[in-house]
């Protein structure tokens, strides 16, 4: 057996076959032929004097040597791509991706994000507008807001964003002819409703009020739509108090209740463990979770 270390080539053709428990499928990751994995697998094996798969029913599997030896050098790769991206990251702090809700993206962050670049002339923010919340980043994405529980694997999560759904109207209708006066008056309005009916369901039996129209009203996708449909007078919306605050701010919203209705998901800041500390990404989550912080315990749920 040599005491040569094995080629480089042949090393990373073992570690995604051995992964991926295919030559056809390392062969598309590799942007290789199948021909040539399995030749850079043979010359590997004759290096190392060993057998490091085997076929059982067609199927590829590892023998016992070379489970071992994916063990041992699985975390090799980990390491030098982690090592890279940082060497990389340190040279130039260069762009920030951002991943994040289109509602969060307008109410929030948009109109405060000249505060971060004042700080930070040398990292150009993108803006991607996406909904996903599932906990996988996508390879273009530095950083994300995610909606929900704050428990993803391999990920920090920071939640930023408590969830506090207030009912919100135009003035107008604070002056119409069933002017909204009382929770009872609701009834003689059209319900705006955000993604799903049931957060006004659960808010009517917060109040201890049976409704009649909870089933009834236009459904929207997104949050600043519904909030432009309360704004231009076309019903009652139920919406996150942080996203209406720009609107409530500006006198084109009001809250007529003190009622609201508490969810214990909310708006996390989200990254990869492994990406922490990585020069563009570190200012912009200490800019966001200091901004949260300073705007106070309306915004920041630490719980």
């Amino acid at each position: 057996m040599s005491k040569r270390l094995p080629p480089l080539n042949s090393l990373k053709a073992f570690e995604v076959s051995a992964r991926l428990l295919s030559f056809t499928k390392a062969a598309d990751e590799l942007f290789v032929t199948q021909a040539a994995v399995s030749h850079q697998i043979k010359l590997l094996e004759n290096h190392l004097g060993l057998k490091l798969f085997m076929r059982k029913n067609r199927t590829l599997l590892l023998t016992e040597e070379g489970q071992s030896y994916y063990l041992d050098i699985k975390d090799i790769f980990n390491s030098l791509q982690e090592s890279t991206q940082r060497l990389l990251a340190k040279r130039a702090k260069g762009t920030i991706t951002v991943c994040i809700q289109p509602s969060l993206a307008i109410q929030w962050l948009v109109p405060r994000l000249n505060e971060f670049n004042k700080l930070n002339p040398d990292i150009e923010v993108r803006i991607k507008a996406d909904d996903r919340n599932d906990g996988t980043l996508a390879d273009d994405v530095d950083i994300a807001f995610y909606y929900g529980h704050g428990h993803w694997p391999g990920i920090i999560a920071d939640k930023v964003i408590a969830e506090y759904l207030q009912p919100v109207c135009s003035p107008i209708l604070l002056s119409s002819e069933n002017a909204v006066t009382d929770i009872a008056s609701l009834q003689q309005h059209t319900l705006l409703h955000d993604t799903s009916r049931n957060d006004w369901k659960r808010w009517f039996k917060l109040v201890g009020i049976k409704s009649s129209k909870v089933d009834q009203g236009p459904l929207f996708s997104h949050s600043a739509i519904v909030l432009q449909a309360a704004v231009h007078g076309q019903g009652v919306a139920l919406v996150n108090n942080i996203l209406a605050k720009p609107e409530i701010d500006a006198g084109r919203l009001i809250a007529p209740f003190n009622k609201v209705l508490v969810n214990q998901d909310g708006f996390y800041l989200v990254c990869r463990d492994n990406q922490l500390d990585m020069a563009r990404i570190a200012p912009f989550r200490n800019w966001v979770l200091e901004t949260v912080k300073n705007e106070g315990d309306d915004i920041l749920d630490a719980q």
